[in-house]
């Protein structure tokens, strides 16, 4: 059987993307203490009590789901902004954007009984059309519980982003991303995985975070998740990361509707929050706005 690989927090930051090119998964080993994992569930107690589970097989019947993760907990805002895994985020996904964005948050409870999810590919979201050379995703998992084969640790077919899309697993290239309360699991977009099945009387807790080039169309809508009045008492860093921000000279501007002397027409989304300017107010030349926005990357 395959295996994720597991490693340190202290493995450079090019070991851990040789091995994410190489199998498109990995785990690092207890990052954070337990307690800083007990006080974020403490956070969003109020709402995983009242959560409703899956109404169909893909979301699992015996699955809840919690959003909102930055507006609702200050715990899940540091692990937004955890330092190892932005610095890992930016290298993976900027050859492929100028910027990238928190696209996703998400509290995954699997509890007893649940059965294995289908596997699948999360690009699959924009429905095939972003080409495959470039990766749309940077897929963050922090267990918020032990991650067991019994309790519906993530299944992952390490390799399978390098496959041919119609390819099917075998079993034996099918593994189970077990990992101690603590410790992160990333993954990419085009990587075969989806829940396992619990047959354990245990609840499977992740605390889900990905991220994605500044020009896509993020999963969850964060200016709804985490509105202004949420949004200005954040860091200007992790207000930018959710999307306050212009993912280029153009994109994602905002006019007040209600301004009336010109101020806030076509400008950033931080003035909202102040007079700061992003680093697209000065352009060298306008031929080198054009160089920029028609520049090839491989």
């Amino acid at each position: 059987m395959s295996q994720v690989k597991h490693i340190s927090i202290d493995t450079p930051d090019e070991e851990v993307l040789r091995i994410i090119d190489e199998d498109a998964a990995v785990i690092i080993d207890e990052v954070i203490p337990e307690s800083e994992i007990d006080q974020i569930l403490k956070e969003l107690d109020p709402y995983i009590e009242g959560n409703l589970k899956g109404a169909d097989e893909f979301t699992g019947f015996e699955t809840s789901r919690v959003g909102a993760l930055i507006a609702r907990s200050r715990g899940c805002r540091d692990l937004a902004m955890h330092n190892k895994i932005n610095s890992l985020a930016s290298e993976f996904l900027e050859p492929h954007c100028e910027n990238y964005q928190l696209h996703f948050t998400s509290l995954i409870n699997i509890g007893p009984g649940e059965t294995k999810q289908i596997l699948h590919r999360d690009r699959g979201l924009w429905g095939g059309y972003i080409s495959r050379k470039i990766e749309t995703q940077f897929a963050v998992v922090w267990a918020a519980s032990d991650f067991t084969y019994e309790n519906g640790a993530t299944q992952l077919v390490p390799g399978s982003h390098k496959w041919d899309a119609k390819r099917e697993p075998m079993e034996d290239e099918i593994t189970y991303a077990e990992m101690k309360k603590g410790s992160v699991l990333l993954y990419t977009g085009s990587v075969l995985h989806g829940g396992g099945d619990n047959t354990s009387e245990d609840i499977r807790s992740g605390i889900f975070m990905h991220f994605a080039p500044g020009w896509i169309r993020q999963q969850e809508n964060q200016y709804l998740s985490c509105p202004p009045e949420i949004a200005k008492d954040l860091s200007p860093e992790l207000r930018s990361l959710i999307g306050y921000s212009k993912g280029g000279y153009v994109m994602g501007f905002y006019s007040d509707p209600k301004n009336t002397d010109g101020t806030l027409e076509s400008v950033t989304p931080e003035k909202i929050f102040s007079n700061t300017k992003d680093k697209y107010t000065v352009l060298a030349s306008p031929e080198d706005l054009v160089k920029e926005s028609t520049k090839e990357k491989k």
